[in-house]
């Protein structure tokens, strides 16, 4: 007799408390219509409520479950990678969703079922998002940012909720990127894909803890991590100015030996100054910011510490 397949659900867990005892109903009632060995893998990413009491409590009654403490906030991706790591060794698929129970638990068997039509990950592409005006605007802003600095296609109604194979994953935590963005990263490995348009839910309670600052931070972090066009563009800048400034040098040129300029421009020349000045200045800083990430990898530092763990396998 084979044995049966094994899915695995990741959830990073961070302030949670009100809803994780609802995801875990919902998603291993899910997992019971299909064939399969259930476990669902919680990771508290340092949430400062009750979210790893609750988390505690599901474990006591419920065996498929396995939590993983983390010692701080590590951020939503490398904890999604603290739970990867759990999996790799026994799963055959894997699903990644959010805790807010926007991801809708009960659209995992569609996935699976879009998976086996011989399809490696099948994203979870979600019809109509039922997030603010303002988070879905910046979201889609940010999306096709991204796609122009790394000549890529991105799509802002994808995010981390989908259904990986094995090989997926364990491609996604062969690569040692100290920043980590789960979706894009899966992108980027190839492998047969697919996308499934899926409901997505209204938010349960609070909001998102993705604040502005935090955006343009992750922003500017995968910009410089996964692109060198920024280098290149400030390449290009440089490059039509000088062309500009030699013009604008062989007009006036040609006007001192027509005769035509009697006294020396002061204000073209403190245009000029405080112009490339501060070309100089930001090429500097987009070239400080690269060596500043060479530097954060060379600490190789791990991405995440693990506090406590509860299994029952």
């Amino acid at each position: 007799m084979t044995n049966p397949i094994k899915i695995a659900v990741v959830s990073p867990i961070y302030y949670a408390e009100n809803t994780v005892e609802e995801l875990v109903q919902r998603v291993l009632a899910s997992l019971k219509t299909i064939p399969c060995e259930a476990e669902v893998i919680l990771v508290d990413d340092g949430s400062k409520d009750d979210s790893w009491s609750k988390i505690t409590s599901i474990c006591e009654t419920n065996p498929e479950v396995t939590a993983i403490k983390l010692s701080r906030n590590f951020g939503q991706h490398n904890a999604i990678t603290a739970g990867l790591q759990q999996t790799v060794s026994d799963a055959d698929w894997v699903v990644v969703m959010d805790c807010d129970l926007q991801d809708v638990p009960e659209e995992i068997p569609k996935l699976y079922q879009k998976a086996l039509e011989g399809y490696d990950m099948v994203l979870a592409r979600r019809k109509e998002r039922k997030d603010k005006a303002s988070k879905r605007w910046s979201s889609k802003f940010f999306y096709r940012m991204f796609s122009y600095f790394t000549d890529t296609k991105q799509d802002s109604a994808i995010a981390n909720f989908g259904i990986y194979n094995r090989k997926v994953i364990e491609a996604v935590l062969s690569m040692k990127d100290k920043i980590r963005v789960f979706p894009i990263l899966v992108q980027w490995i190839g492998f047969e894909k697919t996308t499934l348009d899926v409901d997505h839910a209204q938010r349960k309670e609070g909001k998102s803890t993705y604040t502005l600052k935090k955006l343009f931070k992750l922003a500017f972090d995968l910009f410089v991590s996964f692109s060198n066009k920024p280098l290149l563009l400030t390449i290009r800048l440089g490059a039509i100015i000088s062309i500009l400034s030699f013009c604008v040098g062989l007009f006036y040129l040609i006007r001192y030996f027509n005769g035509k300029i009697e006294v020396d421009g002061f204000t073209s020349l403190i245009i000029s100054i405080w112009l490339l000045s501060g070309i100089i200045i930001f090429s500097i800083g987009v070239l400080g910011l690269y060596i500043g990430k060479i530097f954060d990898a060379t600490k190789d530092r791990p991405l995440f510490i693990i506090q406590e763990k509860i299994s029952k396998s």
